[in-house]
C-alpha cells in the first residue's frame, strides 16, 4: 500500500495559519503564560504552603505545567502538576491522576479556555472533601458566555464571542501553537 508524505513549507504553513481566525499566537501565548505565572506568585509572596496546580486534560494540562515550570522561578513553594479528567460536556465523573491529602494547600485549577464555567465548576468536585489553604483558577483564553458562578481569577486574554462562535487553543508537542475562533 503506498504511503503518502504532505510537506508543509514555512509559507504553507503560513498560509493554513492565515485561514484560520488566530486570536492569539505563539509569542502572545507565552507571553501571557509568563505573566499570569507573575501574578500567582505576586498572590503567593509570603506563603510558604505548597502549590498544586491541577491542569484540566488534554489542553489545560499543557497550561499547567508551562505555568507550574514558570511559577518555580519565582517561589520557594514547592509546585506539583497533577492533572483532572472528565468529560467536559457531561462531567459526572472526575477522576484526578493522583489522589492526595489537600488541605492546607494552594490550589490552582488551569484550562484552556472557559466557555460557560462548567468545566472549572465540576473540576472543583474532588476538592470538596478537603479543606484548602485556597484554591484560584487560571485560563489562558476567557469567553464572556458564562451560565455558572465561576470568574477565572487569572486570565491570559477575554474574548467577547457570539454564542454560536468557540475559541480553539491549539497545541502541538506540548507547546501552545495559539488560539482561534470557530
Amino acid at each position: 500500500m503506498p504511503v503518502a508524505f504532505i510537506v508543509v513549507t514555512f509559507d504553507d504553513q503560513t498560509k493554513y495559519m492565515a485561514a484560520k481566525n488566530y486570536i492569539l499566537n505563539t509569542e502572545g501565548a507565552v507571553q501571557k503564560l509568563h505573566r499570569m505565572a507573575l501574578e500567582l506568585a505576586e498572590h503567593l509572596s509570603g506563603d510558604t504552603a505548597p502549590v498544586i496546580i491541577i491542569g484540566i486534560r488534554n489542553s489545560g494540562m499543557v497550561i499547567a505545567e508551562k505555568v507550574g515550570t514558570l511559577l518555580r522561578d519565582y517561589v520557594a513553594n514547592d509546585v506539583k502538576i497533577i492533572s483532572v479528567t472528565m468529560d467536559k460536556t457531561h462531567p459526572t465523573a472526575i477522576t484526578l491522576s493522583e489522589t492526595m491529602d489537600f488541605n492546607n494547600l494552594n490550589v490552582v485549577i488551569a484550562d484552556d479556555v472557559t466557555n460557560s464555567g462548567k468545566t472549572l465548576l465540576y473540576a472543583l468536585k474532588p476538592l470538596l472533601d478537603f479543606h484548602p489553604k485556597s484554591i484560584q483558577t487560571l485560563v489562558l483564553v476567557e469567553r464572556m458566555h458564562k451560565l455558572f458562578p465561576v470568574k477565572p481569577d487569572y486570565v491570559g486574554l477575554s474574548v467577547a464571542t457570539t454564542l454560536q462562535e468557540h475559541i480553539q487553543v491549539e497545541v502541538l508537542d506540548g507547546e501552545v501553537v495559539g488560539a482561534y475562533v470557530v
